[in-house]
């Protein structure tokens, strides 16, 4: 039996957006106004408006070569914006870089997975702890006793983000040994060290089985419920994003064609055309 997850009523914010009813008390956590960019002659996002809620779970999907993956590279500064706004917590990013953004609260996945394979899981995970670790450059190099002290908490944080997978017992692993779903859970808890109120999730179940799909699922909620945090995330596997998605944003060539609840995006016809091709007239 297909496994429900519950809902809330979607309403609408100022311009055309549309967020959780329980995150209405409060400013969403990102909001895009007219966001494009442009490569060379070509316009490949073109006056993108969203917003996500404070403990959204959102879709941005499309056809391939829809400029989703653009999206989330505006969104992490990896491209600067030809045009438009971009404002996590309100604040705008315009004059930021990818770890000034990382900083104020975006983290992010890929659809390619990047970890480090010769450093073990764990330390990728400390990796992602970074931005949490005060102790400076000297008291490192000399072994001062504030670093002992920061190095045992990173240990203890990394441990305990691990153990959102069940992945603490695979600390001492190389990362590039692990198999696939393993690496791209572990990516996903890298990204969380980072302790970010926006995460962005590029294709997070590509390669995993229905099986790894199902876990997959209950852990993207679980990651929300347990951080309050928001989630975006990109994906091609329809069951998971109407699945547990609250508000969906489809593209087709750089342009919005649609947002709404997954009923609602299920049943638009732009969307079903853009996926599946505008039916032939019958003679």
């Amino acid at each position: 039996m297909k496994k429900q997850y519950p809902k809330p009523k979607l309403v609408p914010v100022p311009s055309t957006n549309i967020i959780p009813e329980r995150d209405i008390g409060q400013s969403p956590v990102l909001e895009c106004r007219h966001l494009g960019i442009d490569f060379g002659g070509l316009s490949a996002v073109k006056d993108f408006n969203m917003a996500i809620g404070r403990t959204e779970i959102a879709g941005l999907i499309g056809p391939n070569g829809a400029g989703k993956t653009t999206v989330f590279n505006l969104l992490t500064k990896v491209y600067q914006p030809t045009r438009g706004t971009i404002l996590l917590d309100g604040m705008d990013t315009h004059s930021m870089t990818t770890a000034q953004v990382s900083r104020a609260g975006i983290a992010r996945t890929f659809q390619n997975i990047r970890l480090f394979d010769k450093l073990t899981v764990e330390e990728n995970v400390k990796v992602g702890l970074h931005n949490q670790t005060p102790y400076s450059a000297w008291s490192g190099v000399l072994r001062l006793p504030s670093y002992w002290k920061q190095e045992r908490a990173a240990h203890e944080s990394a441990m305990e983000l691990l153990s959102i997978f069940d992945m603490q017992d695979m600390a001492d692993y190389k990362a590039g040994s692990l198999p696939y779903g393993a690496q791209r859970r572990l990516e996903i808890v890298r990204a969380l060290a980072t302790n970010p109120s926006l995460l962005l999730l590029d294709e997070p179940a590509a390669g995993m089985n229905p099986s790894e799909t199902a876990e997959l699922m209950d852990n993207i909620v679980k990651i929300r419920d347990t951080f309050q945090i928001a989630i975006m995330l990109i994906e091609h596997d329809m069951n998971l994003v109407m699945g547990i998605c609250e508000g969906i944003c489809v593209l087709n060539f750089g342009r919005i064609i649609a947002k709404g609840t997954p009923e609602e995006i299920q049943a638009n016809p732009a969307v079903i055309e853009a996926y599946l091709g505008k039916r032939k007239e019958e003679k």
